[in-house]
C-alpha cells in the first residue's frame, strides 16, 4: 500500500528532515511511526498525503507514483486516503453531519448516498445522535470521532494519523484508539505517528522508529523505546 524508496526530504533552510528512507507498509498493516521530538516523523507522515514533496527518491501510496504527481491530481490522492490531525480541523460552522458530509459532496456523490453513508460511518464512532450539533458543542473525544468519520466516508484503503490522541485525556485517548483498531480490523491500512508511549507498547503493533531522519527500528510487535 505504501513504498518509500530512497526518499531524502531537505527543506529550504538546509535541514536533512529525512534520509535515504526505504520502507513498506502492506495493505492492513497498523503502523505506529515514533521518535523523539524534530526526528522527522511529521514530515514522514506528510510525504505519504503530499503535503510535502521529497527531494530525492520514489514514494508510492496505493499505486500512485506520489513523488511525480503533479499538482492538479493532488486532491484526487487525498481522497482516496483517509487523514486524521491533532487538532481536528473540523469546519466550525457546519454541523457533525455536514462536516462529514462534506468529504462525500466534493467527488459529487448523490444526496441519497451521502445520507446513507454519513449516518453510517457516524454509527460507527458512536456519534449518530449528534448528528446536529456542531463543532463547540462537542467535547474533545467527540470531535475527533468526528474527524475519524470524516476521514473513513469514502471507504479509504488507507488511514493516515498526525498524533490524533495528542490533545486528549487519556481516558478519551483509548476510546479512540479502539475504534482505530476496529477500523483497522475491518481491513483498512492504518500508519499512525504518535508520542503516547503507553498505547503503543500495550497494543504492540508494527513499530517504524524515525531518529535524526532515518529508520532507527522497524519492529513487529514493537515498542515506544524513548524517555519522556
Amino acid at each position: 500500500m505504501i513504498e518509500m524508496q530512497d526518499v531524502w526530504k531537505t527543506y529550504p533552510n538546509g535541514v536533512n528532515a529525512l534520509t535515504g528512507i526505504d520502507i513498506q507498509i502492506s495493505k492492513g498493516e497498523f503502523v505506529y511511526v515514533v521518535g523523539p521530538s524534530g526526528a522527522g516523523k511529521s514530515t514522514f507522515i506528510k510525504l505519504m498525503y503530499r503535503e510535502e514533496k521529497p527531494t530525492k527518491g520514489t514514494i508510492f501510496v496505493n499505486g500512485t507514483n506520489v513523488s511525480e504527481l503533479k499538482n492538479r491530481y493532488t486532491p484526487k490522492l487525498r481522497r482516496s486516503l483517509g487523514v486524521v490531525f491533532q487538532d481536528f480541523k473540523l469546519l466550525p460552522r457546519l454541523t457533525v453531519y455536514e462536516n462529514v458530509a462534506f468529504a462525500m459532496e466534493v467527488i459529487e456523490k448523490s444526496k441519497r448516498e451521502i445520507k446513507k453513508r454519513v449516518m453510517e460511518v457516524l454509527d460507527l464512532v458512536k456519534l449518530k445522535h449528534k448528528a446536529r450539533f456542531f463543532p463547540n458543542e462537542l467535547s474533545g473525544g467527540e470531535q475527533q470521532r468526528v474527524a475519524i468519520a470524516r476521514a473513513l466516508v469514502n471507504s479509504p484503503g488507507i488511514l493516515i494519523a498526525d498524533e490524533p490522541t495528542g490533545n486528549l485525556d487519556p481516558e478519551t485517548s483509548w476510546e479512540i484508539m479502539k475504534l482505530f483498531d476496529d477500523i483497522n480490523y475491518s481491513g483498512t491500512t492504518i500508519v499512525m505517528a504518535t508520542h503516547n508511549r503507553e498505547i503503543v507498547n500495550t497494543m504492540r503493533k508494527r513499530v517504524i522508529a524515525v531518529e535524526n531522519g532515518k529508520i532507527a527500528r522497524d519492529q513487529h510487535r514493537g515498542e515506544y523505546g524513548y524517555e519522556d
